[in-house]
């Protein structure tokens, strides 16, 4: 048996930090930070009251690197905090209204699946890396199109126009990015650990 298996099933990249407790809340945490951070990166979209952030890529890698409770926490985290004030949405915004408010409470469920593939190898190998990562942005959008149509009054088809299709290739290149990443981690990890 692999010295990288744990209890019967494969670890996620967080499992191989040394720790217990202390070492899950500052992960969470981290997580919940890294993904405010990166939401600053933001770009507007024209016609469309969502912006491209670095955000969806943060909390999709969150996902895969901490596990499915602790990257579902994680995001949970970084959603409760922002909507009690913290200022770590895109644009340094924070509360739950807004176009883009839907997308965020979509990390929890994606930080959720996404850990839950990885714990199943899905952040091993680039093809599954990039199915894990496809899954998750569609848990993202499934709260996101929803939340937009709500909150501005548009039908279904101007929602899946202006909270969709314009995030298709961004979201597109983040898969590719997250496909050579965490691959590239593990074989690392694994060159690592026979040493």
């Amino acid at each position: 048996m692999s010295s990288l298996s744990i209890a019967g099933k494969r670890p996620v990249l967080a499992d191989l930090v040394p720790g217990s407790l202390v070492r899950d809340i500052a992960l969470v945490a981290g997580g919940a930070v890294l993904t405010g951070a990166a939401a600053q990166l933001t770009i507007p979209v024209p016609g469309s009251p969502v912006p491209m952030t670095g955000q969806t890529f943060a909390a999709l890698l969150v996902g895969a690197s901490l596990g499915m409770s602790r990257g579902a926490a994680s995001m949970l985290v970084y959603l409760l905090v922002g909507a009690a004030g913290v200022p770590w949405f895109q644009h340094g915004t924070s509360g739950l209204s807004g176009a883009s408010a839907g997308y965020i409470v979509g990390f929890v469920f994606a930080g959720a699946l996404v850990g839950a593939l990885a714990g199943r190898g899905g952040d091993r190998t680039p093809a599954r890396t990039a199915g894990t990562m496809v899954l998750g942005n569609v848990v993202i959008y499934a709260f996101g199109v929803p939340w937009l149509m709500a909150s501005t009054g548009f039908g279904l088809s101007t929602a899946f126009a202006k909270g969709v299709t314009p995030f298709l290739a961004g979201d597109a290149l983040k898969i590719v990015v997250a496909a050579g990443l965490l691959p590239l981690t593990w074989k690392l990890v694994s060159r690592r650990t026979e040493d």
